[in-house]
Parts: structure tokens; C-alpha cells; sequence
């Protein structure tokens, strides 16, 4: 290894969150410049690693990009494993690819996010109005070591390293919405700030991801299905214990979380929460459970 391509890899070594030395880790290895020097960096952090590709099959030559993850492990002295999922084009494509992907992948596998995404992530949540935990973004630690280094650092070890790297299409296509942050939203709010924005939205999220903790662990005292508490409480703790208690896959929005607080306070008898669930409230306590035909409406 040429001693300026060791000497950054050290550099950006030095900021990594990886797990202990001689950990075993798979590693999600798209190809992309990102996932490649996670790969790089955990084998220099002394990790055994496996690469674990995932195929969506949604363009032709997808299946190639597994080659070029296959001789980047080969290379660095990794296991390889590629794994192939069914994925149709249309509707919700990116949700769907990032579920398929995680459910093709084994539980507590290392990425390659970069504080780049973590801004990224922050502004789509903003845009789809989530509360404070969205703004919170990725929480930093083992499983995304990479939060605090910049998609440059990626793009320089892997040029320096002589790594090749796939380029995928998909994330110059303006159908998704992070796509557009990165490209347009991203460089307008740097032009009109004259600063890089990263940077300042990285602070933001430590911020409200602190705030958020902080009103998750008042809330856990709350009981979620005591009315009265609920209705007495400060709104913020009411709402976060709902929100707690109603989350299952994802959490509920803003609109379910007030109805049901609606509920408790005893200006309606019951209310829809989604996903074929429904909060009634008798005695001052609040149950959820499927609908029945005897349930009054709102």
C-alpha cells in the first residue's frame, strides 16, 4: 500500500465508531464508494469481515456489480456472500428497496452511511414532518462507523487505495425524494448560506437526538393507557408515550397521536389508529385492539 493511501486510511480510521478488535461483522457492500471503504476500513480495524452484496435486480448488469464487490473482498481478505431479492419497479421503489435490502441482510450488519446521509436523512425526515426523533437522524455507534466522515473521504481512500467502485444510476434519479436533497436541496441551501450545511445539520440532529432521549425516558414513566395521567400530563410526554405505546413498524403521525389524545381526555369514544387497530377508552383507561362492530364511531 502506497504510504500516503495508509496514511489516510489511518486518518479516517481515527474517526470510526467499529466494533472491537477481532469482532466478527458483515459489512453491506453495495460496490459504491461508500460501502467499499467501509469494507477497506473494518479489515484495517482488525475486524473478520464478510461483504454481503445485495442484488435488487432492477437494471440490467445488477448481477455484475456483485463481481466487482466479489474482488474488492477477495482483494482486502474478506468472505464474500451475495444474496438476490425480487423486486419489482414502481410505486414507493425506495422504501421498498431499503426493506427488501435489510431483510436480506443479517441482523446487526455494519454500513457504510457517512455524515453526508446523516444530513440527508435529517432533511427527508423535515420534509415528511417527523417529530424530533426524525430530526434526530441515524443514531451514531458500531453499526454505522462511518457517521462522522464525508462521502470526499470515502471517494478519496477508495481512488487512493486503487479500489474500482460502482456508480449506480438509481441515485441520480429524481424520483426519490433523497436524491433531490442531494442534488438540488443540498447545494441550494449551501449557495444561500454560503457554508456547508452538513456540518450545521450534524449538530442539529445531536441536538434533537439528545431532546429526544431525554423525553423518551420521561415518558416511559407515563403510563400509556391511563387517561387521566394522559390528559393531565405536559402534551409533549403525553404525545411521546403514545407515540411509544401505538409504534409498531413505524410510528404513528401527528394527527393519530392527537385523536388518541382525544380519547383520553374524553371528547371521543375511540378512535382509528391504522393498520386495522383502534384505542377505546373505559373506566379512564385506554385499550387497543382490532375494530368490532359495537365500537361507536368518532
Amino acid at each position: 500500500m502506497p504510504e500516503s493511501a495508509a496514511a489516510l486510511q489511518t486518518a479516517l480510521l481515527s474517526r470510526c465508531t467499529f466494533p472491537v478488535t477481532g469482532s466478527d461483522v458483515a459489512c453491506a457492500v453495495s460496490g459504491g464508494a461508500d460501502s467499499t471503504a467501509l469494507l477497506a476500513l473494518a479489515v484495517a480495524a482488525g475486524l473478520h469481515v464478510t461483504a454481503v452484496h445485495v442484488d435488487h435486480g432492477l437494471r440490467p448488469g445488477s448481477a455484475e456489480e456483485a463481481g466487482v464487490v466479489a474482488a474488492a473482498a477477495a482483494r482486502l481478505g474478506t468472505g464474500f456472500r451475495s444474496v438476490r431479492v425480487q423486486l419489482a419497479d414502481g410505486p414507493n421503489l425506495e422504501a421498498r428497496a431499503r426493506a427488501a435490502r435489510y431483510a436480506a441482510l443479517p441482523a446487526g450488519v455494519l454500513t457504510g452511511h457517512t455524515a453526508d446521509d446523516q444530513a440527508e436523512t435529517l432533511l427527508v425526515n423535515l420534509l415528511r414532518g417527523a417529530g424530533t426523533a426524525g430530526l434526530a437522524g441515524m443514531r451514531p455507534g458500531v453499526h454505522r462507523p462511518l457517521l462522522a466522515l464525508r462521502r470526499t473521504d470515502t471517494v478519496a481512500l477508495c481512488a487512493a487505495l486503487r479500489l474500482p467502485v460502482v456508480r449506480d444510476p438509481s441515485n441520480l434519479d429524481p424520483r426519490h425524494l433523497r436524491n433531490r436533497v442531494r442534488h438540488e436541496l443540498l447545494p441550494l441551501m449551501a449557495q444561500m448560506s454560503q457554508r456547508d450545511p452538513v456540518p450545521v445539520l450534524l449538530r442539529q440532529a445531536d441536538l434533537a437526538r439528545a431532546e429526544s432521549d431525554l423525553l423518551d425516558q420521561l415518558a416511559s414513566a407515563l403510563d400509556p393507557t391511563d387517561a387521566k395521567s394522559l390528559a393531565t400530563a405536559p402534551a409533549a410526554l403525553a404525545r411521546r408515550a403514545l407515540r411509544r405505546w401505538l409504534t409498531q413498524a413505524h410510528p404513528p403521525d401527528a394527527a393519530t397521536v392527537e385523536r388518541v389524545l382525544a380519547v383520553a381526555r374524553g371528547e371521543a369514544p375511540a378512535t382509528d389508529v391504522g393498520g386495522g387497530r383502534r384505542v377505546t377508552r373505559h373506566r379512564q383507561r385506554l385499550a387497543l385492539s382490532a375494530p368490532t362492530n359495537d365500537l361507536l364511531n368518532e
